[in-house]
């Protein structure tokens, strides 16, 4: 299936009817807290199954994942998902090597954000997000709050950054 962007894959709450092998582009995953605070805690690129914590038993979605750019998913219900899991003797491996990838992925990003300063952290998240935006700036398809969001710093310091870079949305 074809999302474009700001369409919605699946939604903080769904039941989990299906997992999500992502194709081509980026989605932004959101969580709405009790308070009303909306945290972006995640990004989807291609090659990774989704949601990650039902990748082995079924679980409620966690946030609400949204297209950043047109994206192509495919969708794989649930319950062929975890039959396959339990007859198919090679989809354990398969699941371990989605998790270690995301684990991977994870230890990369605290590595970002813990690096020197606020420039060279946006640096290294543009250039991650540069390998699968092909091209698109990252202005064009996260907010200035959201990228504070990924490096920890406000939405000023990122806008005063972005100034600094001459990016054309700052």
């Amino acid at each position: 299936m074809i999302l474009h962007k700001g369409e919605i894959l699946f939604r903080q709450g769904d039941d989990g009817s299906f997992l999500y092998h992502i194709k081509s582009g980026l989605f932004k995953v959101t969580r709405l807290h009790e308070n009303g605070n909306m945290v972006l805690f995640n990004i989807l690129y291609p090659g990774e199954t989704v949601p990650h914590h039902s990748l082995i038993t079924p679980k409620e979605v966690h946030g609400t994942a949204i297209a950043l750019m047109r994206s192509e998913v495919e969708a794989i219900p649930s319950q062929v998902w975890y039959r396959e899991l339990q007859e198919d003797p090679q989809k354990p491996l398969e699941v371990a090597q989605l998790l270690q990838e995301k684990v991977r992925f994870m230890q990369e990003r605290l590595d970002h954000l813990t690096v020197g300063t606020p420039a060279e952290r946006l640096e290294l998240l543009t250039k991650w997000l540069g390998q699968h935006a092909h091209g698109v700036p990252l202005t064009d398809y996260l907010t200035q709050e959201e990228i504070g969001q990924l490096i920890g710093v406000r939405r000023e310091t990122v806008n005063r950054l972005l100034r600094g870079h001459g990016h054309e949305r700052a």
